[in-house]
């Protein structure tokens, strides 16, 4: 049915022309679908252009970006603003200050010590990394805002694929080391050439999505599901089947003794009632308190008629 449309004074109905269809509208739904996949994948591991403005502003060429999604998931990136190259990590296993609560404790503008695991220098992102890490958490040497001694360490640990981040107190007297807080776990997913973005220099082929490890987790739980259903199905139709009745095999009572006949004896004479110990203590009880009171009242009257 077509569409029509009416004029406000009464006029009579005129046909609408219908829209002419482009020709990026007339390609088939398939290949518009695909190439909004590959678009959305694009657009997934960029950052808009302002983050490195911001970076010009402040007259830095460092930056720390946290980008959070879902209310659940927080991404990190760490870029050198603005040629590159930059990272994107996956923050796992955060714990606050607030929440672990630590005895260390260190100024807010002292200067922190870099300890690296030595699997930094075997691979070469990990090279490009520990680099790109140095330039970030070191502070610049005679910078207005540092004090001028050490007094906490920051340790990043390579350990199942991911790097491991603490942060420790330097004590005086024997130079331990106490926690302070606060810890996470830094999973990489890729490696830029450009700043948030341009050619793939490294790809983790160990990284899982988020969403990924929450579907198998449901898909695993679904699983569990369906085999107790299928269980309780299989019971219900065993249960339906009729019992078939197995002959009497005589070899099953070979080794069946009987038991032995004992005489019946029966009992002509009554049995003795059982004795309540406790009622009889308190019959003895109540005869001593009653003799007692009989030899205190005849004291009494002794000494009243003296």
């Amino acid at each position: 049915m077509a569409a029509t449309k009416r004029k406000r004074r009464g006029g009579l109905a005129v046909q609408a022309k219908k829209p002419k269809r482009n020709e990026k509208d007339a390609a088939p739904p398939a290949k518009r679908h695909t190439t909004a996949e590959e678009v959305e994948e694009e657009e997934r591991d960029r950052i808009p252009g302002p983050v490195c403005k911001v970076c010009e502003m402040k007259n830095c060429n460092k930056c720390i970006y946290f980008e959070a999604k879902k209310k659940q998931d927080l991404y990190m990136w760490l870029s050198n603003s603005p040629h590159g190259p930059s990272a994107k990590f996956l923050v796992q296993n955060i714990h606050t200050l607030a929440e672990l609560k630590m005895t260390g404790n260190c100024l807010k503008g002292s200067r922190p010590l870099l300890s690296f695991d030595p699997a930094f220098d075997e691979l070469p992102h990990y090279a490009l990394l520990k680099e790109l890490l140095i330039q970030i958490f070191s502070t610049p040497r005679y910078h207005p805002k540092s004090q001028p001694f050490v007094d906490h360490v920051f340790t990043f640990t390579i350990l199942d694929n991911r790097i491991w981040f603490r942060n420790f107190q330097i004590i005086e007297e024997d130079a331990a080391l106490v926690e302070i807080g606060p810890r996470f776990v830094l999973n990489l997913i890729k490696i830029f050439q450009g700043s948030f973005g341009g050619p793939t220099l490294y790809e983790n082929p160990h990284y899982q999505s988020p969403n990924m490890h929450r579907r198998v987790i449901r898909s695993i739980t679904a699983a569990k599901y369906r085999e107790k259903q299928q269980v309780k199905d299989v019971q219900k139709l065993r249960k339906k089947e009729t019992k078939t009745l197995l002959p009497h095999d005589p070899t099953a009572d070979v080794f069946v003794t009987p038991a032995e006949e004992k005489p019946i004896e029966i009992q002509w004479v009554k049995p003795e009632p059982k004795v309540d110990l406790k009622a009889r203590k308190k019959r003895i009880y109540k005869r001593q308190r009653k003799m007692k009171q009989r030899m205190d009242s005849g004291k009494k009257n002794k000494s009243m008629e003296t």
